[in-house]
C-alpha cells in the first residue's frame, strides 16, 4: 500500500522499533503512520526493528526511534537497546551512540519513569512533530552531542530529559522543585496537537498482524464526552473528526482495494458527525463482502440500524463503557448516561439481530460506595431481562489515575480488589460473563502512571525479578531509602500543592483546570464531608 521514498547516499541512518513482537507492532496504527514518514522522506533511511524480527539493520545508525504504547513493555525497550548495544542510560551514551528518540501515549502522558533511557521524547501528536524533529536533527547533525540535545530542545513538542533538573524534599518525599538546567532551555514544554481533519489510516496491511489483513481507518480522535478519568479524552484534546468526502471515504476506498476487513477506530466512533452518512456509504451492495469491525461506541447512539448494519457485515457483537450501574457514580466521572439508556441499547443491538454485547466498567472510582456496586449487579440484570438471549460481557477494570486527567490527584482504592472479587461472585451466579482486569496489574499501572525519575531503578530491577507485584514490592524493598514507597505512588491521594513529576510538561489543560473539574466531580457525591478525599483543594 505504501512505497518508501528512494533515499539519499547521505541519507540518517535510522531504526524504527516497537518493543514487542511483530504482530503487535504492525497492528498499532501509530506505528505504523510514523514508519512511514520516517520512510518517505529521501534524507532518512528507516529500518524496522521487532523483538522477533527485524529488517536489515545500519551497522552505525544516528537516530533509534520507539514507538511505546503499552508500560510494560519497557522490559522489551531494555533488551533492544541491548541488542543494538547501546547504554541502557542517556547518561552513558557518547557521541559514538545514536540519538534515543521515542513517543507514543505512555511517553506523552507521562515520560518521567523512562526519561532516564531516553535522549529526546517527542509529546504529542506526530503528523507535524516527527518533520521537525528531523529537520532540526538536520541541522545540527554534525554537531557534538550536547549541542544537539541543547538545539532540538528549542524545538516546541521536543523533550530532552537530561535537561531538566529534579529536586526532591527528601530521597523518601515528594519533589521539591523541576527546573532546566539554564535559561537557555524552555522551563515548559508543550504537548504538540495536530489540529487537521485528515486523520490515520493503515500503511500496511498484513495476514501477519494480531488483527489480520485489516485495513485501520481513524474515524474521530479525543472524545467528546470527557470522563474524568480517561486519557484518550484529556491527553488528546480537543475532539476531531476526519474530513468524510476529503479524507475518509477516500481513504477506506484504498484499503478496501487490497483487504475486504475495515476497522474503525476512534475513542467514540460512533460521535462523527456524519457517522449515519458513513454507514450508508458502507451499505451499498458493491461492499457487501466488507468485514467491519468498530471500536466502542457511545451507549445512546447504538440503534437497530447499527446493529443491522454490523450484522450485515459479520459482526455478531459491540463494545459499550458504561463505567458503572449507578447514575450518581456516572455523574462523578462525567459519563452522561442514565442507566435506562444502557438498557435501551442492549435492546436495540438485538433487535437489529447482534447475538453479543461486551460492557466495560470499573470498581474503585473516587467516592464509591457499596450501594454503587449493588447498582451495577442490578443494571446488568435488568439488561438480561430487557434483552433476553442476548450474550452478556462485563469487563471491569480498577480506576488507576493518570496525568493530565482531573483525577491525576487521587490515588487506587486498596478495596479495589475485594470489590473486584464481590461483583465476581454476584454476577457469575447469574449467568454473566464477568471478567475482571487483574487488580495487580492496575497497581503496576498506576506506579507508573504516576511515577518519577526515581522509579527507574526499580524498573531495571524489576526487569531481572519479573513482571509480578511481588517483584515490584522485592525491588522497592531493595530501595528503600532512596525513593517513596509504592503506596505513595499508588494509593496516596496527593495534595493540590504537591509538585507532580510532568509539572514541567503542559497537556491540552492547565492544572487549574483539570482541578476544577475534580473540585465539580467531587460535587457529584452525596458522601459526607467528612468522608470526602481530603488535600485537593489549595
Amino acid at each position: 500500500m505504501f512505497t518508501p521514498a528512494q533515499s539519499r547516499s547521505d541519507a540518517v541512518q535510522t531504526i524504527f522499533a516497537f518493543p514487542n513482537e511483530y504482530s503487535v507492532g504492525i497492528t498499532s496504527l501509530g506505528y505504523q503512520v510514523i514508519w512511514a514518514m520516517l520512510a518517505a522522506r529521501a534524507d532518512v533511511q528507516v529500518s524496522r526493528l521487532f523483538t522477533d524480527l527485524h529488517e536489515s539493520l545500519p551497522s552505525q545508525p544516528e537516530l533509534v526511534g520507539f514507538s511505546f504504547s503499552w508500560e510494560l513493555d519497557y522490559v522489551n525497550l531494555f533488551s533492544l537497546l541491548e541488542f543494538l548495544e547501546i547504554p541502557l542510560r542517556s547518561t552513558d551514551r557518547t557521541h559514538s551512540h545514536p540519538l534515543v528518540f521515542g513517543g507514543g501515549p505512555v511517553l506523552t502522558a507521562n515520560p518521567e519513569p523512562f526519561a532516564d533511557f531516553f535522549d529526546v521524547v517527542l509529546l504529542g501528536d506526530g503528523e507535524e512533530l516527527l518533520n521537525r524533529f528531523i529537520d532540526a536533527y538536520q541541522r545540527v547533525r554534525s554537531a557534538d552531542r550536547q549541542t544537539q540535545l541543547r538545539q532540538l530542545a528549542q524545538i516546541p513538542g521536543i523533550y530532552v530529559p537530561s535537561l531538566y533538573q529534579i529536586q526532591y524534599r527528601s530521597p523518601t518525599e515528594a519533589i521539591q522543585s523541576i527546573e532546566p538546567i539554564d535559561a537557555e532551555i524552555p522551563a515548559q514544554v508543550r504537548k504538540q496537537t495536530y489540529r487537521g481533519n485528515t486523520l490515520l489510516a493503515s500503511t500496511v496491511v498484513t495476514e501477519k498482524a494480531a488483527w489480520e489483513s485489516i485495513y485501520m481507518v481513524e474515524v474521530v480522535r479525543s472524545c467528546p464526552e470527557m470522563c474524568r478519568f480517561c486519557l484518550a479524552s484529556y491527553l488528546t484534546l480537543p475532539f476531531r473528526t476526519a474530513n468524510l468526502t476529503e479524507s475518509l471515504i477516500p481513504a477506506i476506498d484504498r484499503g478496501l482495494q487490497v483487504t475486504n476487513r475495515l476497522g474503525l477506530l476512534g475513542a467514540s466512533v460512533t460521535q462523527h458527525p456524519e457517522f449515519e452518512t458513513l454507514l450508508d456509504w458502507l451499505d451499498r451492495p458493491q461492499y457487501d463482502q466488507v468485514r467491519l469491525s468498530l471500536a466502542s461506541v457511545r451507549t445512546n447512539t447504538v440503534t437497530e440500524k447499527l446493529a443491522r448494519t454490523l450484522v450485515k457485515h459479520d459482526s455478531r457483537s459491540i463494545t459499550i463503557a458504561v463505567e458503572s450501574g449507578s447514575d450518581r457514580l456516572r455523574r462523578v466521572v462525567n459519563k452522561k448516561l442514565e442507566t435506562e439508556e444502557i438498557v435501551a441499547a442492549a435492546v436495540q443491538a438485538k433487535a437489529g439481530g447482534l447475538s453479543a454485547m461486551k460492557l466495560y466498567g470499573m470498581v474503585g472510582i473516587p467516592t464509591e460506595t457499596p450501594e454503587d456496586l449493588e447498582q451495577t449487579v442490578s443494571m446488568v440484570k435488568a439488561i438480561k431481562k430487557a434483552a433476553s438471549g442476548l450474550r452478556l460481557t462485563l469487563g471491569c477494570s480498577t480506576f488507576v489515575p493518570k496525568a493530565h486527567t482531573p483525577f491525576q490527584w487521587i490515588g487506587v482504592n486498596p478495596g479495589a480488589e475485594k470489590r473486584l472479587k464481590g461483583l465476581q461472585k454476584q454476577l457469575r451466579s447469574q449467568g454473566i460473563d464477568f471478567r475482571p482486569e487483574s487488580y495487580n496489574w492496575s497497581v503496576i499501572q498506576a506506579l507508573i502512571s504516576r511515577g518519577d525519575r526515581r522509579i527507574s531503578r526499580l524498573l531495571e530491577l524489576t526487569r531481572h525479578y519479573g513482571d509480578t507485584l511481588g517483584s515490584y514490592r522485592r525491588a522497592f524493598k531493595e530501595l528503600r531509602g532512596q525513593l517513596p514507597d509504592l503506596e505513595f505512588y499508588v494509593h496516596f491521594t496527593w495534595d493540590a500543592e504537591q509538585v507532580l513529576p510532568w509539572q514541567h510538561l503542559q497537556g491540552p489543560l492547565p492544572p487549574a483546570t483539570l482541578l476544577k473539574h475534580l473540585t465539580d466531580a467531587l460535587e457529584k457525591t452525596t458522601q459526607p464531608a467528612a468522608e470526602q478525599p481530603i488535600g485537593l483543594v489549595s
